[in-house]
């Protein structure tokens, strides 16, 4: 092997009595990233940005409990002895299908209550979540886990023994779906704030980007990751989910494209503008009509 990629030599380190953990860390930052991103965008489009952060909290918080839900479940037999390690996070197992299925949800709702536009917030999201799983998918790496099937590749991903699964254990690097992810998350940021800038697009349609990119490339990555605990016709839980959740993208964007649009605010408050222009310009004239004198 002339290359690859080493893994780290620790995931947790102590400060006094505590036992920190790489990944909790990371995730919190992705988290707090993912957060802050998703108030100054839907501020920056328009929207007040007490509904963003509202609605971000919850769902973060729903968000989360869906993710965890979605990774333990299919899982149990793993926390017989440990009933308590369903909770402990912070060491790693979330899964992220479960986090946006929740998360869209509790935005819906909280969107709605406060009287907020759900199609600017989901616009604001769709930059929001790739940053945050970009960041957070760095924690895997710490872990080592998540990594796909053996490769020669010279970015090949090297495994620790104990963490390898037992048809692999003679292989010593693997495919570093971590980084591919990664990269291609940083490539949908990139693509969206781009045809945001050059392209007038309708409110949704970089959400329903976002769901179809990020899908397509889960979907190829989980036929090479090593880590699904069931396969149903050769495909994992997370593929065939990757592939509904394309169906649901490309169904919003036709949707989107063909409902009929209501009036921009900035188009409906610059036509109210003109029209009590118009308005003042009529009164005026009524006023000089009445001024005149005729012979």
């Amino acid at each position: 092997m002339l290359a690859s990629i080493p893994s780290p030599s620790f995931n947790v380190f102590d400060v006094g009595p505590l036992t920190i953990h790489i990944y909790g860390i990371l995730m919190g930052i992705a988290v707090g990233t993912a957060y802050v991103v998703l108030a100054r965008r839907y501020e920056k489009l328009g929207g007040d940005r007490r509904v963003a952060e509202s609605a971000g909290f919850w769902c973060i918080v729903i968000g989360f409990i869906g993710a965890r839900l979605a990774y333990v479940l299919p899982r149990l037999d793993n926390y017989s002895d440990d009933w308590l390690g369903v909770f402990r996070m912070w060491e790693g197992g979330i899964a992220l299908f479960g986090g946006l299925t929740f998360g869209a949800a509790a935005a819906v709702f909280v969107v709605r209550r406060r009287r907020g536009n759900f199609w600017v917030f989901a616009d604001a999201a769709a930059v929001a979540l790739p940053a945050a799983q970009a960041i957070g998918r760095w924690g895997n790496y710490f872990n080592q886990e998540l990594f796909g099937t053996p490769t020669t590749l010279p970015w090949g991903l090297e495994i620790d023994p104990e963490n390898r699964p037992a048809r692999y254990l003679d292989a010593g690097t693997f495919h570093p779906t971590f980084l591919y992810e990664m990269l291609w998350n940083i490539g949908i940021i990139v693509l969206l704030l781009w045809l945001e800038r050059h392209r007038k697009l309708r409110r949704g349609v970089l959400f329903g980007l976002y769901l179809v990119l990020y899908s397509v490339a889960r979907f190829l990555l989980e036929l090479i990751r090593t880590d699904s605990p069931a396969r149903y016709l050769g495909l994992s839980r997370n593929g065939w989910y990757s592939l509904l959740v394309v169906l649901v993208g490309l169904g919003l964007l036709w949707w989107i494209q063909h409902r009929k649009e209501a009036l921009p605010a900035e188009d409906a408050a610059s036509a109210g503008d003109a029209a009590a222009a118009a308005g003042d310009g009529e009164a005026r004239d009524e006023e000089a009509g009445d001024g005149v004198i005729e012979v």
